[in-house]
């Protein structure tokens, strides 16, 4: 049976609460649970999130400065 358009699975992302060094903040940062499958789980976040920065400063032409920290959101 076809899903309704629009419709995601919660599944298959997992949100990220994301702290750069200059204080900003992103909240719910998509990252596909496939890249979290394997031994190191949540460390490949990190790099994960880098490379979406970087797409989106070429675009922009704004960096970003450092990630601080990353943080797994709570399911709701």
């Amino acid at each position: 049976m076809a899903r309704r358009p629009g419709t995601r699975r919660d599944e298959e992302f997992v949100f990220f609460d994301v702290l750069y060094e200059d204080g900003s903040r992103t909240s719910n940062r998509k990252v596909p649970s496939s890249e979290l499958e394997g031994f190191d789980g949540d460390l490949r976040v990190k790099p994960y999130i880098e490379q979406q920065d970087r797409q989106i400063a070429e675009v922009s032409g704004k960096s970003r400065s450092p990630i601080k920290s990353v943080t797994r959101v709570a399911r709701r």
